[in-house]
């Protein structure tokens, strides 16, 4: 699959995510009961919603980003070169900073996002936030109305996955 791809049209993406708050403690009890009602499936029956507070992160609604990190390809005088950036600080700001990157140098029919298990994880999630942050969608991520087959993204654990 990856033969077939220009490296340089490809941007690669990880995040890494916490509890919206560092403390169960210190959510609203608004949100404290839909934390409660959210997790409840999950939960041991014995185990309390803040015992498993620390958990809140993997999900987008109670969970916000602590950074993205990238790498792409670029050509420089005939040499293919790799540059890493992470954007990081208050979420708000890291996500209006990284969707400027596919927006202005990924944003061709031919650039692909590219992440580990990211169609179900880091795409959505990074989707959410951006949402509930009220900033648009870089194209690349604005999914509604598409077939699976207009979708411009890589995901390394489906390529592995097939590999075996």
């Amino acid at each position: 699959m990856l033969s077939k791809n220009n490296l340089t049209k490809i941007l690669f993406l990880d995040i890494e995510t916490v509890p919206e708050e560092e403390n169960f403690d210190q959510l609203s009890p608004y949100k404290k009961e839909l934390w409660a009602q959210k997790s409840a499936y999950q939960r041991k029956e014995d185990e309390s919603p803040e015992e498993f507070y620390e958990r809140a992160g993997i999900w987008a609604e109670f969970g916000k980003i602590a950074c993205i990190s990238v790498g792409y390809f670029v050509i420089q005088n005939s040499e293919r070169n790799f540059r890493i950036k992470t954007f990081f600080g208050d979420e708000k700001q890291l996500l209006t900073e990284f969707k400027e990157l596919p927006d202005n140098h990924f944003n061709l029919k031919t650039h692909l996002l590219c992440a580990h298990n990211g169609k179900e994880f880091d795409f959505p999630y990074i989707t959410r936030r951006m949402i509930i942050n009220n900033i648009s969608l870089p194209k690349s991520l604005n999914l509604f109305g598409k077939k699976p087959w207009e979708i411009p993204h890589l995901d390394t654990m489906h390529l592995c996955s097939y590999a075996i």
